[in-house]
């Protein structure tokens, strides 16, 4: 039984990572923090000529007919670089279409998501941090919705919002309709631009299978953001490492001192092995569906703790330059800890997890 990576899917990797390594170093990242826009058109528009629009995108309409283990491993690259935009709600976006929409549907959307010709993204929370379809408010009444959605992913960006209706039901509104209100929501993560969706009355179309396709969507979502956390983890890991062999104290480069052996080694055991845990939530709910749900929760509550983890240490190695916002270990750690409430907290995760197993 082979349980590594295709020559394909290493070669996605790879390509992803090189990009970003030229076009989006951290002296970029800070660059694109200090200023004003939800959006670097240039680096967006890089990704998508790589393709990464329409991976997870039927070949049908216009993507690589890809599944959610390709998908998270490129994540996993994104969150590896802190990759600033709103991937992640654009490429879950294409999933929701895919699962839920009508063929008139996908026929007018997917085409245009693969080739990144229109953004789309989610807009699932709720006030009162509700991310739980069947728990869902906004309400829609003869064509048109009204409610409140909360921290949607590259919102004002965006040409289509998905939004989680009553019932689980996801509605298409699009960007300028009638009675919709966006409002930039002050996030820690500058990667990840967030904003408030006020819908009054707004026009919509729900999407023919969207009540069957909601938890799936929340399901991949969990595993796109735990791929994101390992990446994170692993580029935190090296960043401490890098750090340790060149910081001098004594006359010696701090990784000669065995108190910080001792805590790159701890770290390293706890980074690693979380890799199994993304790969096989994605790999669930691409081929285990009855054991998707629980191994996506289980992922995202594990991984993004131990990216949490992984660049709080990394910061306490680097010192007070760890912290400040010229250091670069600022920016892994405010991603962590989005990843880590985004969709849900740990301890939601974890309890869903246990009633999942009649614990």
């Amino acid at each position: 039984m082979n349980f590594g990576l295709s020559e394909e899917q290493e070669l996605l990797q790879q390509t992803i990572d090189q990009f970003l390594a030229n076009e989006c170093p951290p002296a970029r990242l800070h660059e694109i923090f200090d200023g004003e826009e939800a959006l670097d058109a240039e680096l967006w528009r890089g990704l998508m000529e790589l393709g990464l629009g329409g991976l997870a995108i039927s070949e049908s309409h216009g993507g690589a007919g890809l599944e959610m283990v390709d998908l998270a491993l490129a994540c996993e690259v994104l969150g590896r670089h802190a990759a600033p935009g709103p991937y992640l709600g654009h490429a879950l976006a294409g999933v929701a279409i895919e699962l839920g929409g009508s063929d008139a549907q996908k026929e007018r959307w997917l085409p245009r998501l693969a080739a990144g010709d229109a953004l789309a993204t989610l807009a699932f929370a709720e006030p009162g941090g509700i991310w739980d379809p069947s728990q869902w408010r906004a309400a829609v009444r003869d064509g048109r919705v009204d409610g409140v959605k909360e921290h949607v992913l590259g919102g004002s960006a965006a040409d289509l919002w998905i939004v989680g209706c009553a019932g689980g039901d996801l509605a298409l509104v699009e960007r300028g309709a009638e009675g919709a209100a966006l409002e930039p929501f002050d996030g820690l993560d500058r990667s990840r631009r967030l904003d408030r969706l006020a819908l009054a009355g707004t026009p919509c179309e729900l999407l023919e299978r969207g009540a069957a396709a909601a938890q799936r969507v929340r399901d991949a979502a969990l595993c796109l953001l735990s791929a994101d956390a390992f990446g994170g983890a692993s580029r935190s890991l090296e960043m401490a490492v890098e750090f340790a062999q060149q910081r001098e104290q004594f006359g010696v480069t701090i990784a000669h001192f065995q108190a910080v052996k001792h805590q790159l080694a701890d770290l390293a055991s706890e980074v690693e092995p979380a890799r199994a845990l993304f790969w096989y939530a994605a790999h669930a709910w691409d081929a285990r569906p009855e054991q998707s749900e629980r191994a996506a929760a289980l992922a995202k509550a594990h991984v993004a703790e131990r990216f949490v983890h992984a660049a709080y240490e990394t910061a306490e190695i680097f010192g007070g330059i760890g912290v400040t916002w010229e250091g670069d270990i600022q920016i892994w750690l405010k991603r962590a800890l989005f990843d880590r409430v985004y969709f849900g907290d740990t301890e939601s995760h974890r309890e869903r997890a246990a009633r999942l197993a009649d614990w």
